[in-house]
């Protein structure tokens, strides 16, 4: 049945909404599982193409840039033609990045193999958008929630992608691919999968839906979308920035302070502590965010924000004082995850109901390109701070992110419309 024609009353709207949720998951757990592909092996092959380790981390940061780069000219194709062609675009332009890559291999070419990455950033665009399209359709009372669930999808993707490394690598040989390079056969085959059940699932478009259902509604009523709060809005956006920008900070020199902090055991079981440390890390990014998203849901979003902050500065806390016990580091970067969920998926809920439908997708690609610009601006202050004052200054230092968050949270209960 063609957008255009289909109904805006709310069992169909209701049942719309479900559908949306299932298929972003699905489209989630395929992008995340190219785009942990792709990056478990990004700093090898910037290392080894530049031949130098210090350049290693230009992978990450060109991923980084790009995401920040596509948000916003990815909100606008929603806007105007919906959520369906937003995230096909995305993906697809992905899609060219990841051939890149192996065609920069393939002629050691490491300028080429940036400007790839720099590309790829647009699938991370489209997975961070896919949580605001969940949240398109939904009310107040499960907004939350579904947006929570298309997050928690991401867990499937980032733990499976890096683990299909060496099987990529088997095939990848067998098909005369250059080294370190058939892991993307799989990046590929996701990307794939991923547009093609965006194209074909996503009918109608859930944005273009929203837009018809407010249009649709009676002056006075509550339909999906609320009158514009911009205070709550602009908190809501910085809120989601700070968690990030925190959380990007530390973890991103959690693996350099692990090395100093087991120096004299076996490089194997360094690196499996890192290992161990990051995928817990992970697992507390995304495991519980259905979890925050109910309690956001029943609680409240500010209250949900000011539980992560919670988290995060117990997390920095932990990190600062435990310094020398990889326990502690270990624990703090679990806590670390458990509070940027809270507020990403808190956040984000309020950034949606504080947004005019008229307003809502041009804030949600701002937010993403602030979050992405704070993440990288985080992590390259990083280095220089743990130079400085160390790994338990750096935790300290960016404690001021939580600091600002909790004080300006009275800005984020300014809603044009409270819930009944």
């Amino acid at each position: 049945m063609p957008d255009t024609a289909f109904a805006t009353a709310p069992e169909e709207v209701a049942r719309v909404q479900r559908r949306t949720v299932a298929v972003l998951s699905l489209g989630q757990v395929l992008g995340g599982l190219a785009f942990g592909a792709t990056l478990s092996l990004g700093a090898v092959l910037a290392a080894e193409l530049s031949g130098d380790e210090a350049f290693s981390g230009l992978a990450a940061a060109a991923v980084t840039l790009g995401t920040a780069a596509t948000a916003v000219p990815l909100a606008m194709v929603a806007r105007r033609r919906g959520r369906r062609l937003s995230l096909t675009l995305g993906m697809g332009v992905a899609l060219v990045g990841v051939v890149l890559v192996v065609a920069a291999v393939a002629m050691r070419a490491f300028p080429l193999l940036l400007a790839a990455f720099l590309i790829i950033g647009a699938g991370q665009a489209a997975n961070l958008q896919s949580r605001f399209a969940a949240a398109d359709l939904a009310t107040d009372a499960s907004r939350g929630r579904d947006l929570s669930i298309v997050v928690w999808a991401t867990t499937v993707g980032a733990v499976l992608g890096p683990n299909l490394t060496g099987p990529g690598e088997i095939v990848g040989r067998a098909l005369g691919m250059p080294p370190l390079t058939g892991p993307y056969l799989f990046t590929i085959v996701a990307q794939l999968l991923a547009i093609g059940i965006y194209l074909a699932a996503m009918r109608p478009d859930p944005l273009l839906l929203a837009q018809r259902v407010v249009a649709a509604a009676a002056p006075g009523s509550r339909p999906i979308a609320r009158a514009d709060s911009p205070v709550a809005a602009r908190y809501a956006i910085f809120a989601v920035a700070a968690a990030h920008g925190t959380m990007v900070s530390v973890m991103a020199m959690t693996p350099v302070h692990l090395v100093h902090l087991t120096h004299g055991a076996s490089e194997s079981a360094t690196l499996s502590i890192i290992g161990l440390t990051i995928s817990l890390h992970i697992a507390g990014m995304y495991a519980l965010s259905p979890v925050f998203g109910i309690l956001s849901d029943r609680v409240g979003r500010v209250p949900t924000i000011l539980v992560g902050q919670a988290l995060l500065a117990t997390a920095l806390l932990t990190a600062s004082f435990g310094q020398e016990s990889t326990l502690a580091v270990t624990i703090a970067l679990i806590l670390l995850g458990l509070g940027w969920s809270a507020s990403t998926v808190a956040g984000s809920t309020l950034l949606t109901e504080a947004s005019s439908e008229e307003r809502r997708t041009r804030r949600q690609g701002f937010s993403d390109f602030t979050m992405s610009i704070v993440g990288a601006a985080g992590a390259i202050a990083a280095g220089a701070v743990l130079g400085w004052i160390g790994y338990g200054g750096l935790a300290l230092v960016v404690m001021a992110f939580v600091a600002a968050a909790a004080l300006l949270a009275p800005l984020g209960l300014r809603l044009a419309v409270t819930k009944s």
